[in-house]
This record gives C-alpha cells, sequence and structure tokens, in this order.
C-alpha cells in the first residue's frame, strides 16, 4: 500500500535503488553510507514526509548533502573513488552535524553503525571491548575451534606490552609466555592420543563430527596454559553511540594497548561514521573531561578502598555464591505477570499476591513458563522483578565465556595468580599433570615479580587457568537464559557447572522459581561438542543433497 506518496517513474527508478520496496508501508534501507542513513532517520523524526519522500527531496535532491559524490556508481579508478568519497563524506559531515546540533540528541547516534576489525589484540583488550552492554555485538576468536600455537616470524603470537618491554621484567616476561606456549603445543599431541583411547570413535558417527569434537575437548582442556597476552581477533558491529562510548573509555584506559585501540579505532571509525564519534577524539573536549573524571574517580576509590578494604578476607572457594536477592521476589513477579492483563495498580496487585496461599501464587507463575517448548521461548518481562547477586571465583576461561552475556550489571578484580588454579579433569593423574601445573606455577613466580610495581601490566602474564573474582547482578530473565544456554552439552564443563549452580541456589531459596529453569542441562557429558557437531555436518549433507 502507497498510501500517500506518489512518484514520477523517474523518481521510483533512483529510489527503487536505495529502498526495498517503493509501495509497502515497510520497507528496507540500502546501499546507503552510514552518514546518510543517519541523518535521513535524524530527519525523519520531524517531518510530515514519508522517508521515501524525504530521502528524495533533502537527501537525493539536495546538492548540499553531497549525496551524489557518496552514493553514485564511480566511473574512474578505484583509487580515485576512495578519495571521491573519502572527501564527499567529509562534506555530507557538515551538513549531518548541523542535524545533530540542531536536535542535541545523543540517540541520534544509534541511528547508523559500522563494522570493525580489531587484530592482534590481547585477550585483556578483547574483554574489555566486550564490557560495553547495549548497541554493540561482538563475536570474538575462539579458544576451542582454533590452535593458538601457531608462530610468525618464529614468534609465538602474544602481545609484548610496552612498558613491560621498556622495564627490568622484559626478558622473564617473554621467556614466560614463550614457556606456556611450548607447554600448550607440546601437550596437544598426547592428550589428542589419550581422548582418543578414552571416546573412540563409533562406527555410525561422522568422522569429520568426531574430529571436530575431539579437537573441542583437548583445546578446552589446554587453553588454561594460553597467558592474557595472547593474540586474538575480533568483530565488532555497533551503533554510533556505542563506539562513541566505548572509545571514549579505551582513551582514558590505564593499559597502554587501550589507549592504542582507542586511538586506531577513532582514526578508523571517522572515515566511515565521523559525525558518530567525533566526541572521542583525543582533543575534543568531551573525551578530556572523561579522561579526567575517570583518572580522578579511580584514583579516589583505590585510595579509599586501600585505607578500608584491604585487610578484609578474600574468597577463598572456586565456584558460585548467592549473596543477594529479595525474598519478596515471586510475589512481584506474579503481580508483574497480571499487570498487563488487569487494570490494577502495580501496588495493589503486589499486596494482593503476598495474601495468596503458595498454590495459587504458583498457578500465577506457572502462566508465564507452562507453555514454553524450548530455551528460546523467552519468558515475558515481569521475571525482571527478581533480581540477584551472584559472586563468583572461577578461572579466566570460565569468565571469557560468561562475561559476554551483558545485560546485567558485572564487575571484576584484577587478573591475578592470587587465587588458585583449575587444573581439568583430563590432565589428573597422568604425566601431563605434573607438566601442566608446572607451566602456572613457574608463571605465578614471574607474576609475583611483576605485580609489586605493575599490577596492572602483570595481568598479561597471568595464565586462562588462574581464578579471577567477579560478580553479577541478574534478573532472573537475563539469568534464566545464560543458564539454559551455558548448561548445554556443547559448552565448556567449567562454565556449565557455574550455570547450573545459579539455577540450583535460586531454586533452593525460591522452589516456586524452578519451573522457570526447566531447560537447564543438569547432566555431564564427556565429549559435550559432539551432539553439535553431528547436527552440523547432518545439515550440510542435507543442503549438499538438495542442490
Amino acid at each position: 500500500m502507497q498510501g500517500y506518496e506518489e512518484f514520477t517513474e523517474g523518481q521510483l527508478k533512483i529510489l527503487n535503488r536505495y529502498v526495498t520496496s517503493s509501495t509497502s508501508n515497510v520497507f528496507v534501507l540500502r546501499n546507503l553510507p552510514e552518514v546518510i542513513k543517519g541523518a535521513l532517520f535524524s530527519r525523519y523524526s520531524r517531518s510530515s514526509l514519508g522517508l521515501r519522500s524525504l530521502l528524495l527531496k533533502e537527501f537525493i535532491l539536495n546538492e548540499e548533502t553531497a549525496f551524489a559524490s557518496i552514493a553514485r556508481d564511480f566511473k574512474a579508478s578505484e583509487e580515485n573513488e576512495i578519495e571521491d568519497q573519502i572527501m564527499a563524506i567529509k562534506k555530507a559531515q557538515n551538513f549531518y552535524d548541523r542535524i545533530l546540533d540542531g536536535y542535541g540528541d545523543d540517540s541520534i547516534g544509534e541511528l547508523g553503525g559500522a563494522h570493525l576489525a580489531v587484530e592482534n589484540i590481547s585477550m585483556i583488550a578483547a574483554k574489555i571491548l566486550e564490557d560495553s552492554r547495549i548497541g554493540g555485538s561482538p563475536l570474538e576468536k575462539s579458544t576451542r575451534y582454533i590452535f593458538f600455537d601457531q608462530k610468525v616470524n618464529g614468534e609465538y603470537l602474544f602481545y609484548r606490552e610496552p612498558i613491560l618491554m621498556a622495564s627490568a621484567y622484559r626478558d622473564a616476561y617473554i621467556k614466560m609466555c614463550n614457556q606456556l606456549f611450548e607447554t600448550y603445543s607440546q601437550l596437544i599431541p598426547p592428550l589428542t592420543e589419550l581422548m582418543e583411547k578414552k571416546f573412540p570413535k563409533e562406527h555410525d558417527i561422522s568422522k569429520v563430527a568426531y574430529t571436530a569434537a575431539l579437537r573441542a575437548k583437548v583445546l578446552d582442556c589446554l587453553r588454561g596454559l594460553l597467558p592474557a597476552s595472547t593474540l586474538t581477533n575480533m568483530g565488532v558491529y555497533g551503533n554510533g553511540r556505542f563506539f562513541e562510548s566505548t572509545l571514549q573509555k579505551l582513551n582514558s584506559h590505564n593499559l597502554a594497548e587501550m589507549q592504542d585501540i582507542g586511538r586506531k579505532g577513532y582514526q578508523e571509525l571517522n572515515k566511515v561514521i565521523p559525525s558518530f564519534v567525533r566526541r572521542a577524539e583525543a582533543s575534543h573536549k568531551y573525551q578530556k573531561s572523561f579522561t579526567l573524571f575517570t583518572e580522578q574517580m579511580n584514583n579516589d576509590l583505590k585510595s579509599i578502598s586501600n585505607k578500608h578494604a584491604y585487610c578484609l578476607d578474600k574468597m577463598q572457594t572456586y565456584g558460585v555464591r548467592l549473596v543477594d536477592y529479595d525474598m519478596e521476589s515471586p510475589t512481584k513477579v506474579a503481580a508483574a505477570l497480571l499487570f498487563s492483563h488487569s487494570n490494577a495498580g502495580l501496588v495493589e496487585l503486589s499486596d494482593y499476591c503476598s495474601d495468596l496461599d503458595e498454590e495459587e501464587l504458583g498457578r500465577i507463575l506457572e502462566s508465564g513458563c507452562s507453555f514454553r517448548e524450548n530455551r528460546r521461548h523467552k519468558s515475558p518481562r515481569a521475571l525482571e522483578h527478581a533480581t540477584f547477586t551472584f559472586e563468583i571465583l572461577a578461572d579466566f576461561g570460565v569468565y571469557r565465556d560468561l562475561q559476554r552475556h551483558r545485560m546485567l550489571t558485572q564487575d571484576r578484580q584484577l587478573l591475578s595468580c592470587n587465587f588458585g588454579h583449575y587444573v581439568p579433569q583430563e590432565l589428573r593423574g597422568t604425566e601431563m599433570e605434573a607438566i601442566y601445573c608446572g607451566a602456572l606455577e613457574d608463571a605465578k613466580k614471574v607474576y609475583d615479580l611483576i605485580a609489586v610495581e605493575l599490577p596492572e601490566e602483570a595481568q598479561y602474564v597471568v595464565p586462562m587457568a588462574y581464578n579471577i573474582h567477579w560478580y553479577f547482578h541478574i534478573n532472573l530473565r537475563a539469568l534464566q537464559w545464560m543458564c539454559e544456554l551455558r548448561s548445554a552439552p556443547a559448552g565448556h564443563p567449567t562454565y556449565r557447572y557455574i550455570a547450573q549452580e545459579m539455577a540450583k541456589q535460586v531454586t533452593n531459596v525460591f522452589p516456586c522459581f524452578e519451573r522457570y529453569f526447566k531447560f537447564v542441562d543438569y547432566d555431564g557429558h564427556e565429549l559435550g561438542r559432539l551432539g553439535q557437531e553431528i547436527k552440523i555436518i547432518e545439515k550440510m549433507q542435507t543442503k549438499q543433497a538438495s542442490v
């Protein structure tokens, strides 16, 4: 249905290149650079015109936007085309900035985005990039599908931290990282042989699926040897607001690597979404102000913490503990479930539900989950009225996997060798255990040496097997999703344990919430990845057969 918009044949010919439909009231933009899409949606919110009419009148036919020089097909050489596009984007930026300044609304930065590749960064940097919760979607190189024992120009791939490289700890740091990689590489063949004997391939299992599952099992066991300096790659898609905030945090970070990523990230994003990231430029007043705020706050908190908390006991036991919750959570969730289907107030509904007997309250809670058939059936937002705080002590590998569930409040302490380390069950009682633990203990000696003077930089030498201390503050809906996802058979056994424990501890306190964790997998799975690999192979074979 075209509605009130009418276009000439010539206009339709132009529009059809940039929209998926010239008649439907629902359509998608295409073949447009971010600077145009962002400006277009900005104007759209304050215009009586439809988006297609607005695109024609104020952008395509408006010389001020430099639309033609950005979006046209260039006949010149590729090199000149790129230069022309850069010049056009700069010209269009002036136009867009006037819209941005005119509206004064930061949410405009969510109307355009970019795909940023960040390569050869440490695992520490990857975690910091993934800390931002809203507006960005990161994807990191996996330690369970890729061997990390490659060398480039005769050197293992780990981050040479510049301050460490200029310090008296340089040689000890390099030697230790090399030792960890060498041990990792050394143990791959014997552990693979052991796993083949323990889990022989059954005749009806695809060799490709079996090999992939076996590799994942071996690499899951040995990833604890990889130092936090291990180089990884990331792809990040984000909107402008996400990137501006992320760059500001990177620019203000104490570690040189984060500052370097922030500087380079700004340089590259400035080429495609300049108006969105302009306040993350080093000399911009907002960036300077944010850096000063961050520095002053962290210094003050560190000083206060040294005064008040330095002598308190630390969490000693590996695992997870539920440390805070609201005993009224069931009635709050029940009231929220009823709210949108009634005319009553939320306070009145809460009071009403608090007087119900256990059976009737359970009936209301059951209505929010009884028809769920799998974990992808998302529960209603009423579950967000119950919140829980968990304190966790687990190896850095577990943290790397669980930290990516960003829709929650989380914070961590610095990586260290102060909380012990994880030894995979598969290595225990074998000759490999002594080799594995010996390398970790040597790493602790080097960490202890560096950490006295450079505690933040010392993180780079910490192997992934060492435990890190962090907390999650999470609502029931997000917890349900995380526990059901991360307890799946294909997951790493250590984070499966944490996910299972979270669900158990909540249901121990609130038995009525057990119904919300019905797709948590509490079983053990020795070669957990095998089932998933078989499904992947079967899908590929089905597709090939249909071609």
